[in-house]
């Protein structure tokens, strides 16, 4: 007996945040749409225009502004980041440097280096 293998598919926010781009900057067809598994995957392979275009010059979604800039999503917050930025808006806070962004890099800074020293001390206790 053979299954019958379904496709699977996603909204449009969940395709969107897998490839890294802010739905509503997104064409039409693919905020009202649903998308598979294969397209997704060729979007990821074979970006279109708009999608390299998105990637390139934003806006961009929270998550890669705050990568962007160093700091953690509730940094961007704390500093009065609520909305996407394009590449350029990007830029432009990294060469201001305000002083919460100075801050927030530190902060992010000292969870990484907190964060390495915890999984050092795992792994030797587990050797």
């Amino acid at each position: 007996m053979k299954s019958h293998q379904s496709t699977q598919t996603m909204k449009p926010a969940t395709a969107a945040k897998k490839l890294g781009v802010y739905l509503p900057a997104t064409p039409s067809e693919f905020q009202e749409g649903v998308v598979s598994r294969a397209e997704l995957n060729e979007l990821q392979a074979n970006p279109p225009q708009w999608l390299q275009d998105l990637r390139q010059n934003g806006p961009h979604p929270r998550p890669v502004v705050a990568a962007r800039l160093g700091v953690s999503i509730a940094g961007l917050a704390r500093g009065g980041v609520t909305e996407a930025l394009t590449t350029e808006q990007i830029e432009a806070l990294r060469e201001d440097g305000p002083e919460w962004l100075e801050k927030e890099r530190a902060t992010q800074a000292e969870v990484r280096k907190e964060a390495a020293r915890i999984k050092e001390k795992k792994q030797v206790q587990e050797s």
